[in-house]
């Protein structure tokens, strides 16, 4: 289920075919989904409630060729390894990752070692690699590192374009958001001849603050009606709170943009995620990247006697940019709308449960707003 499905048509731009991220033509997705045990938790053993999103730039070899690309800080409170070098150099190399707090490192020797991998092993392989995280230790065995290499090349084996699974998959398997079961969710846009995909792991925000198009969604289904897994989560007297989760935003473009337009589009992330009803806690780690596919063959890799110094660039006129940032903000609404409907109602550690947003009750309530297309 996702939000056009229901009638929800977010903002005022159209979708791609696809509405996802891989409408930007090159990028693939590939999800590894773990799930297994019940009952109470057992550091080690479970249950267990995680995975590995990983997100694939383009069609050709990532780990040579890099792309333009920019990041943002909303709050600083979580992990999106390697944003120092895309800062410094304008430039995503290799695929991206996203996985659940305790095993961003895990998840970012694996995609050093894929990289090796795919060159033979060459020491002149050189990796520095992007990797999320949010927190699922709410329906996790989160200190039992559950997530290994092996599942990492398998998301990246699974990799693909074409339909985005969301919801309870991937590193969006145990995540939480506004309170209900939240995840992965994608949504794209298309802006004249060019596409800009969104991906979000979502996992952040008060239910009284949840808002879908405008519309104070949250008040209409509170706690009171729909329980909350923190409140069961407070009752073990665990510290964390729904003011303290995070989101990942990933941005895909096939515009012709520079790193400084990169990171412009990057920061809109957070105006889609604002709209969702976010301040951006204290506790809150809402880090985003986006690169850029409009120009390639950036790096100096097609042979040790290319002569190349300098390469060709072509860029859009900032004062045509517009549509773009819209693109972005409206794209994450969508997405973690979508995320929120695709996932399903999730029992994890200590029979803490998340439940799922329930659609025909949603579209009541957007019905009883007037904003059902």
């Amino acid at each position: 289920m996702r939000a056009r499905d229901l009638g929800i048509h977010i903002g005022r731009m159209e979708p791609g075919e696809l509405n996802a991220i891989t409408d930007v033509s090159g990028v693939r997705v590939g999800h590894t989904t773990l799930i297994d045990g019940d009952g109470p938790l057992r550091p080690g053993e479970g249950p267990i409630r995680t995975g590995v999103t990983v997100v694939v730039p383009h069609d050709g070899d990532v780990w040579t060729e890099p792309v333009f690309a920019g990041a943002h800080r909303l709050n600083g409170n979580g992990e999106l390894t390697g944003l120092e070098w895309i800062r410094e150099a304008g430039m995503l190399g290799g695929v991206i990752g996203i996985t659940n707090t305790h095993s961003v490192g895990v998840v970012r020797d694996a995609l050093i070692e894929a990289a090796a991998r795919a060159h033979a092993m060459s020491d002149g392989i050189w990796a520095l690699p992007s990797v999320g995280e949010t927190y699922d230790g709410a329906l996790n065995d989160i200190n039992g590192f559950h997530v290994r290499p092996a599942h990492v090349h398998a998301a990246l084996e699974a990799a693909a374009g074409g339909p985005i699974a969301e919801g309870n998959v991937g590193g969006g398997t145990g995540m939480i958001c506004h309170e209900f079961k939240g995840g992965i969710g994608t949504a794209s846009r298309r802006v004249g001849e060019w596409t800009v995909g969104v991906l979000v792991q979502a996992n952040y925000g008060a239910r009284d603050l949840l808002r879908i198009d405008g519309v104070p969604v949250g008040r209409a289904m509170p706690t009171s009606e729909v329980s909350s897994p923190w409140d069961e989560v407070d009752a073990l007297n665990a510290r964390a709170t729904p003011e303290g989760g995070s989101i990942i935003g990933i941005v895909a473009t096939d515009a012709p943009l520079l790193p400084h337009q990169c990171a412009r589009l990057a920061q809109r992330v957070g105006m889609g995620v604002a709209r969702m009803g976010s301040y951006a806690s204290h506790g809150s780690g809402d880090l985003f990247v986006a690169f850029a596919t409009g120009n390639r063959g950036l790096s100096r890799n097609s042979g040790e006697d290319d002569p190349r110094l300098t390469v060709d660039l072509r860029m859009v006129v900032d004062q045509h940019i517009n549509p773009l940032l819209e693109a972005v903000a409206e794209g994450t609404e969508e997405a973690i709308v979508n995320a929120l409907l695709a996932a399903e109602t999730m029992t994890g550690r200590d029979g803490i449960t998340a439940h799922a947003l329930d659609a025909d009750r949603l579209v009541a309530v957007m019905r009883d707003h007037g904003r059902l297309a």
